[in-house]
């Protein structure tokens, strides 16, 4: 007994050792994830896929826009976007070549609809977002 006793007490005491010192690796957001990408990391509209500027600009123009999704509120459920109240964002679908549905691309434009105070485009359905500067 004393044996069974001696090792769950080795056994032990080497896991706490090795707990408390492993440097401990936490997996943070990178550069194109997240809040800091929405709020640091930017793509120029030139850079954007054809489609996605054509969205843009229909986006200026107030639409007409091909699908019926485009221009419902987004809801931010993510939080990679800057918080702001419900309604404020609108998502409006890039098209993907290709596709057979909407795809994974979209703008995502927050303020007043044809003159929106920023917008965002995501290539990956809503898992980063890189802000649009002109």
């Amino acid at each position: 007994m004393a044996r069974v006793a001696a090792v769950k007490f080795a056994l032990t005491s080497l896991l706490l050792a090795a707990v408390f010192t492993v440097p401990t690796v936490v997996q943070g957001k990178g550069p194109s994830d997240g809040l800091a990408d929405s709020r640091s990391a930017t793509v120029r509209l030139a850079e954007l896929p054809r489609q996605g500027q054509e969205t843009y600009e229909l986006i200026r123009q107030g639409g007409p826009f091909p699908y019926d999704k485009d221009g419902t509120v987004f809801g931010n459920r993510e939080r990679l976007l800057p918080a702001e109240k419900r309604g404020y964002y609108r998502e409006y679908t890039v098209k993907t070549p290709g596709s057979r549905d909407r795809g994974a691309r979209r703008i995502v434009c927050g303020g007043p609809s044809r003159a929106p105070h920023a917008c965002f485009y995501t290539a990956d359905h809503y898992a980063s977002f890189r802000r649009i500067v002109e």
